[in-house]
C-alpha cells in the first residue's frame, strides 16, 4: 500500500494511542527499508506545512489533537495577533506571545485559556513566512545599520549587516527583505534589495507604495510579445462570424482621462418598455486560457489605479488599444441585450458575440452638462437622443433598486490632480454625478442578468457575493449611532431595506458622510466565490462581475465560462475541474482586489500628506471623524484629508476619554467633543515619513462684543 500524507495524519489521529517517533511510526506502517528515505521526506513535508508537529523526544503529533492550530496570523498596528480556528473561533495573541511572527505568516499556535469570552493563544513556531517587501528608512548609527519599517504592523527595526546595505545612504527609503529572525528577543536581520530614494524626491512616494505592496509595473518580454501577436490576430474572418452592431447608436462614458474603455451602451424604446445593450470588450478572444499572458493577468488579478498612474492587468497594446472600445474603430465585444418593461422589470436577455463601432467617446462631465443645461458637445450631439432615453431608463432602474432595499453609499472618491512632475496642483473629492449613476445602473443590470442566466441553467459559476453583516459589528454600530442621536435597531434577520431606510434618514445631515463610512465598515467585504449566497448590499439574489475584463480577471473568466456553455452545459472535462478552478480564482482575486484597494488608499494618503506639508498654519473647517484616548481625528472639509488633534495640545482643560460613548469630556468645565462635531483646525505639523498630519484646534468665543478666534497650540 502506498503511504500518503493523508494516511499518516489519519493513522496518528485515529489509530495510534500516543505520539510516535518517526521510526516507531515507520514500523507501525510497515515501511520497508528501501522506502524509508521517501517516508522521511514525506514526514518532513508534513512538519514544514504544520500538519504534523514535533514534540519532546522527537515524537510526532497531530496539532488538532494537542490543542494546537495552524493558520495565517493577522497582526494589528498595536501588535496584537488573531488567528481563526477550523470551527470559526477567533484566537487572540498578545504582542508578547507572537514570537517572531509577522503579519500574514503561517504559524503554529498553542490555544490557551478563555478569558472574558475571548480565546487566547501563543505562537510556538513560524512555519512559513509570507513573501514580502518591507519598505522603510535606512539609518546608520555608530555601531550598526538598521531600517525603520513604514508598515506599522512590522514592530521591529531590521538590522542590516555592513555587507548587505547596497551602499544606501542615511535617510534613504529602501526595500529590504528579512533573511534571518529566530530569536524573539532580538531584532530581525535583513538585506537591502533596492534603494528607492530620499523622502520628498520626485516619484519616491508612489514608488514606495508600489514596492510596499509588491506591485509589478513591467511586463515580462514574452508577455508583451504575446499581447502584440494576439492583437494582430484581429481580422476580417473573426468579424464576419459575429453579429454586426456597427450601425447602432453605441457610445462609451468614462472619466475624461480614461485610456481603457471596456464598456459601451445603447438604449432603445420598445412597445413594452426599453431595450438596453451593454457591450463589453471581448478580452477573452485575445487572452487565451493557460498562456503566459493569461497567467500574468491572473497573478496581477486586477489593474491598480494610483494618483496619476495606472498599473494595468494587461499590456497597453491590449488594454489601451485593440481591446479598448475607441470611437469609430471596429471592436470585438461580448454583449448582453436586456428587455425591460415600462417599470424597469427585467423581462428577458440575450448574450451575444458581436462587433461594434462606438459613435462617441463621452466623459461623465460633458454628459452631466447636457443633462443640466442641454449643452451639447460635438460628441454628445451624435448620440443625444439615445442619452435622453438612457437617462429615463437609468432613473427607473435606480428607483426600482432602491425600493428593493439596495444600499447606495454616497461616499466621496478622492480627486487628485498632478502635474507632469508628479506634484499636486489640486486635491479634493470627486463629485458623484447623475451620469456616473447612469453607467452604474446599466452595469449592475448586466452583471445581474449574466448571473441569473447561468444560475437558471444549473451550471457552476463565479459569483460576486456579499454576506450578511456580523451581529457584533452591527450592535457596535447601532450603539455608536445612538450616541449621535439616531436609532438603528438590529436583529438576527436584518434585511437590506432597513439599512437603506437609515441611509435615507441621514441624507443631507452634517454627519452623513461619517455615518455612511461607519456603516460600510460594519459590513463584510464582497468577495468572489462559486457558492452563491447573494449580494446583501445590492439586495440582489444573483450577481457576478462581467463588465470590466480589461481591468479585472474574474470578468475575463466569466466571459470564458459563458462561451463554454454549449446547449446550456459545460463540456464534461471542464465541469469536473471547475469547482476547484473557481474556488482558486475566487480566493486569489479577492486577495489581489483587497491589496489593490489598500495600495490605492495608501497612495492617496501619501499625496494628501505631501499637499498639506506645504500648508502649515492654514486653517480649515472640519468634523470629528474618530476619537482615541490621546486625541481625535478631524476630516478637513471637502479635501478628504484627515489629521489629528492631540490632547496634549489642548490647554483649556484636562480631557477624559469616555470610551462607552465615543467622546472626550473636559474634567473641570464639562466640554464634550464627540463624533460628527464640527470644529475649526489649523495645520500644526506634517511628518512625511510617518504620513501623519498634526492639527491644532481653533476656538471661537465672544469677547468684548466681537467674535475672536483663539488658537490652541502646544505650549
Amino acid at each position: 500500500m502506498q503511504v500518503t500524507e493523508h494516511f499518516v495524519i489519519d493513522y496518528l489521529k485515529h489509530k495510534a494511542d500516543r505520539p510516535l517517533k518517526i521510526k516507531e511510526l515507520a514500523r507501525e506502517l510497515n515501511i520497508q527499508e528501501n522506502d524509508y528515505s521517501a517516508f522521511r521526506s514525506l514526514i518532513k513535508r508534513l512538519l514544514e506545512s504544520g500538519r504534523l508537529v514535533k514534540l519532546k523526544r522527537n515524537r510526532l503529533g497531530v496539532p488538532s489533537e494537542l490543542n494546537l492550530i495552524v493558520g495565517q496570523i493577522s497582526i494589528s498596528k498595536g501588535g496584537h495577533g488573531i488567528i481563526s480556528t477550523e470551527s470559526g473561533e477567533i484566537v487572540t495573541i498578545l504582542p508578547d506571545d507572537t514570537l517572531t511572527a509577522l503579519d500574514s505568516d503561517k504559524v503554529l499556535v498553542r490555544v490557551g485559556a478563555k478569558m472574558a469570552d475571548e480565546l487566547y493563544g501563543k505562537v510556538i513556531k513560524v512555519l512559513e513566512r509570507t513573501e514580502r517587501n518591507i519598505v522603510g528608512v535606512f539609518r546608520i548609527s555608530k555601531h550598526f545599520n538598521f531600517v525603520i519599517p513604514d508598515n506599522k504592523k512590522v514592530h521591529r527595526d531590521i538590522y542590516i549587516p555592513h555587507g548587505l546595505t547596497k551602499r544606501a545612504e542615511d535617510g534613504e527609503r529602501v526595500v529590504v527583505k528579512i533573511v534571518h529572525w529566530e530569536d524573539a528577543l532580538g531584532n530581525p536581520e535583513g538585506e537591502i534589495l533596492e534603494r528607492i530614494g530620499r523622502p520628498g524626491d520626485p516619484g519616491v512616494d508612489l514608488l514606495t507604495v508600489i514596492r510596499s505592496f509588491n506591485l509589478t509595473e513591467e511586463f515580462p518580454r514574452q508577455v508583451i510579445k504575446e499581447a502584440e501577436e494576439a492583437a494582430a490576430f484581429f481580422d476580417e474572418t473573426e468579424i464576419k462570424k459575429r453579429r454586426d452592431f456597427t450601425k447602432e447608436s453605441i457610445y462609451t462614458i468614462d472619466p475624461s482621462d480614461a485610456k481603457d474603455h471596456d464598456d459601451a451602451i445603447t438604449v432603445e424604446k420598445t412597445a413594452n418598455g426599453y431595450k438596453l445593450g451593454v457591450f463589453i470588450a471581448d478580452v477573452s478572444f485575445f487572452v487565451r486560457d493557460g498562456t503566459p499572458l493569461d497567467k500574468e493577468a491572473f497573478e496581477r488579478g486586477n489593474s491598480v489605479y494610483l494618483p496619476g498612474k495606472c498599473i494595468p492587468m494587461l499590456p497597453e497594446k491590449l488594454s489601451n488599444d485593440i481591446c479598448s472600445l475607441k470611437p469609430n474603430k471596429r471592436r470585438l465585444v461580448y454583449g448582453i441585450i436586456i428587455n425591460f418593461d415600462i417599470n424597469g422589470k427585467m423581462l428577458n436577455w440575450e448574450i451575444v458575440e458581436g462587433v461594434i463601432k462606438s459613435r462617441s467617446k463621452l466623459s461623465y462631465e460633458e454628459v452631466q452638462e447636457f443633462f443640466n443645461s442641454n449643452k451639447k458637445s460635438d460628441a454628445v450631439e451624435k448620440v443625444s437622443d439615445n442619452l435622453l432615453l438612457a437617462r429615463k431608463l437609468a432613473l427607473i432602474l435606480q428607483k426600482r433598486r432602491m425600493m428593493d432595499g439596495s444600499l447606495d453609499f454616497d461616499l466621496p472618491e478622492a480627486h487628485i490632480v498632478l502635474n507632469s512632475k508628479g506634484e499636486i496642483i489640486e486635491i479634493g473629492n470627486r463629485i458623484r454625478l447623475e451620469s456616473h449613476r447612469l453607467v452604474e445602473e446599466f452595469m449592475l443590470a448586466a452583471n445581474k442578468a449574466v448571473a441569473l442566466h447561468v444560475f437558471r441553467l444549473g451550471q457552476k459559476f463565479l459569483y460576486r457575493v456579499h454576506d450578511k453583516p456580523d451581529m457584533d459589528k452591527l450592535e457596535a454600530f447601532s450603539y455608536l449611532v445612538s450616541t449621535l442621536g439616531y436609532s438603528f435597531p438590529v436583529s438576527d434577520n436584518m434585511r437590506p431595506i432597513q439599512f437603506s431606510r437609515f441611509l435615507e434618514k441621514i441624507k443631507d445631515k452634517p454627519e452623513e458622510e461619517l455615518l455612511n463610512e461607519l456603516m460600510l465598515r460594519s459590513m463584510k467585504k464582497a468577495v468572489y466565490q462559486p457558492q452563491n449566497i447573494g449580494h446583501f448590499g445590492l439586495a440582489f439574489t444573483h450577481y457576478t462581475h462581467f463588465t470590466s475584463p480589461i481591468r479585472r480577471y474574474p470578468d475575463l473568466l466569466v466571459h470564458r465560462l459563458l462561451k463554454k456553455l454549449v446547449n446550456g452545459r459545460y463540456p464534461e472535462k471542464l465541469n469536473k475541474a471547475l469547482g476547484t478552478i473557481l474556488t482558486h480564482v475566487g480566493k486569489r482575486c479577492s486577495e489581489t482586489e483587497k491589496m489593490a484597494e489598500a495600495a490605492e488608499r495608501e497612495a492617496v494618503k501619501i499625496k494628501r500628506v505631501a499637499y498639506m506639508s506645504e500648508r502649515i498654519g492654514k486653517e480649515y473647517k472640519g468634523v470629528i471623524s474618530g476619537i482615541l484616548n490621546f486625541g481625535f481625528f478631524v476630516r478637513l472639509g471637502d479635501t478628504g484629508v484627515e489629521g489629528m488633534v492631540r490632547l496634549s495640545s489642548l490647554d483649556d482643560d484636562y480631557y477624559k476619554f469616555d470610551e462607552k460613548h465615543f467622546r472626550l469630556v473636559g474634567r473641570h468645565h464639562g466640554r464634550v467633543l464627540r463624533l460628527g462635531d464640527p470644529v475649526e483646525v489649523g495645520i500644526l505639523s506634517v511628518d512625511k515619513i510617518k504620513n501623519e498630519i498634526n492639527l491644532y484646534l481653533i476656538e471661537q468665543k465672544k469677547e468684548r462684543g466681537r467674535l475672536q478666534k483663539r488658537r490652541i497650540r502646544p505650549q
